[in-house]
C-alpha cells in the first residue's frame, strides 16, 4: 500500500512537471507570434513604461531601479521633444499671421468668384509689420489705404487679395503688383479679361476690418462715398472700372453693391470719387436691399464686362465727406 501511494504520487508530479512545461512552451510560442516593432517605429505619445517587479535580490533592485530611470529620462527627453514642436509651430503660426513683403501678387491662375473671400499671404519669411492694436481702423480716419505698407498690406491692417472668373469656367488673366509710377507707390493691376465661357473679369480686393477678432465690419455711414487716386494706360481713351462693396445684406459670394467709375488714358493721376448714393445691389439679397454703409465687409476694384487688356494703378484708396 505504501509502495502504490509513492507510485501514485510520484505520477501525479511528473504530470503536474509536465503541464507547466506545456504551459511556458505555449506562452513562449504565443509571444513569438506578437508582432513586434522597431525602436524607431514606437509612437512615444502613447509608450507606456511598465512598472518594475518587485524581488528580495539587491542587485536585481539596483538593476530594475536604474531601467526605470533611463525609461522616465526617455519619457521626460520625449516630452521635451514635443514640447519644442509646440513652440516652434507657435512661432511659425506667429510669422504666417503678422507682416507683410513686397513684390507680386499673381492670380494669373488665382480661382475665385467675384465676390469671393479676401485670400491671404500665408509667406512665413514675411517682414515683421505693425500689430493689430497699431493700426487705425479706416472709419476713424477714412484711410482705406495709401501704400505706405509693404505689399500686400493695407495702411488699416488689411491685405489685398486677386481674384479671377477662372473657377466660373473663363480665362481671365492678371497680376497686382506694388511699384512707383509718376513719382507714387502703387497698386497695379494689370492683365487681360476675356468673355469667353461666361467669364468677364479681375480684380484686386480687400477686407475692410482691421481686427476680424473684434469685428469683421465697419460702419462708414459717417462718410459720403469712395474716393480713389488712379492711372489708367490702354487701348481706349477713356475706360471704365468699378468698385464693388460687401456688406452683411449680400447673402451669396457674387453679391455686392457695385458702383462705376470713368479713367482718362494718359499718364497722370486722377482723383475719381463714388458717391455710396450711386451703388447698386447685385446678386442675392444686395439686389432687393438699399445700400447701407454701416456694415461693410470688404472693398474690390474691378475691371469687369468687357474684353480688354488692363492696366490700373491706384496709390490711394478712402472714404470721403462731402
Amino acid at each position: 500500500m505504501i509502495l502504490l501511494n509513492s507510485f501514485s504520487y510520484n505520477i501525479a508530479w511528473t504530470y503536474l512537471v509536465l503541464l507547466c512545461a506545456e504551459s511556458k512552451v505555449q506562452a513562449f510560442q504565443h509571444h513569438l507570434q506578437r508582432p513586434h516593432h522597431h525602436p524607431s517605429q514606437l509612437d512615444l505619445s502613447h509608450h507606456v513604461v511598465p512598472s518594475p517587479t518587485r524581488t528580495t535580490n539587491s542587485n536585481s533592485n539596483k538593476s530594475i531601479h536604474l531601467c526605470a530611470t533611463e525609461n522616465d529620462e526617455n519619457m521626460v527627453k520625449s516630452s521635451d521633444v514635443v514640447e519644442k514642436t509646440k513652440k516652434r509651430e507657435k512661432v511659425m503660426a506667429f510669422l504666417r499671421k503678422v507682416g507683410a513683403v513686397g513684390g507680386n501678387k499673381d492670380f494669373t491662375t488665382a480661382m475665385g468668384v467675384d465676390e469671393g473671400p479676401v485670400g491671404k499671404n500665408s509667406n512665413p519669411m514675411k517682414e515683421i509689420a505693425k500689430t493689430k492694436s497699431a493700426y487705425k481702423w479706416c472709419t476713424e480716419t477714412g484711410l482705406i489705404d495709401d501704400m505706405s505698407q509693404p505689399f500686400p498690406g493695407s495702411a488699416s491692417g488689411s491685405e489685398w487679395a486677386g481674384f479671377t472668373d477662372q473657377v466660373m469656367g473663363g480665362i481671365s488673366k492678371g497680376i497686382c503688383t506694388r511699384e512707383t509710377v509718376e513719382g507714387r507707390q502703387c497698386n497695379v493691376m494689370k492683365g487681360k479679361v476675356s468673355l469667353y465661357n461666361n467669364g468677364g473679369f479681375i480684380q484686386m480686393a480687400t477686407a475692410l476690418s482691421t481686427d476680424p477678432a473684434k469685428s469683421l465690419t465697419v460702419d462708414a455711414s459717417n462718410f459720403d462715398g469712395v474716393e480713389l487716386d488712379v492711372l489708367y494706360n490702354g487701348e481706349d481713351d477713356v475706360e471704365k472700372f468699378n468698385v464693388h462693396l460687401r456688406n452683411s445684406a449680400c447673402l451669396r459670394q457674387f453679391s455686392s453693391y457695385r458702383g462705376t467709375f470713368t479713367c482718362n488714358n494718359g499718364k497722370s493721376w486722377e482723383t475719381v470719387k463714388i458717391p455710396f448714393s450711386d451703388f447698386v445691389g447685385y446678386g442675392p439679397g444686395s439686389s432687393e436691399t438699399p445700400f447701407d454703409p454701416s456694415e461693410l465687409r470688404r472693398l474690390g476694384i474691378v475691371a469687369i464686362g468687357k474684353a480688354m487688356e488692363v492696366y490700373l494703378a491706384v496709390s490711394g484708396v478712402r472714404f470721403y465727406k462731402n
